[in-house]
């Protein structure tokens, strides 16, 4: 079985949230509605940050220090 990494590209919003539910308050602080979103399953971080017009390199070292890494 793959191991999951916070920074695959592939990683859907929801196998992220459940891996690391400490990521939800990153996507609290940016008032981001993928948590519980019906397409979180299908959606990537690259997906959301480009829903939300967010530097991706700066969201995902938001989530690295949000898990502690």
């Amino acid at each position: 079985m793959k191991q999951n990494s916070l920074d695959d590209p592939d990683l859907s919003l929801d196998i992220l949230m459940s891996l690391w539910p400490q990521t939800i308050a990153v996507f609290l602080h940016h008032q981001m509605l993928c948590i519980g979103c019906m397409v979180s399953s299908f959606h990537t971080v690259i997906d959301a940050c480009t829903a939300y017009e967010l530097d991706e390199l700066a969201f995902r070292a938001e989530l690295r220090a949000a898990v502690g890494r």
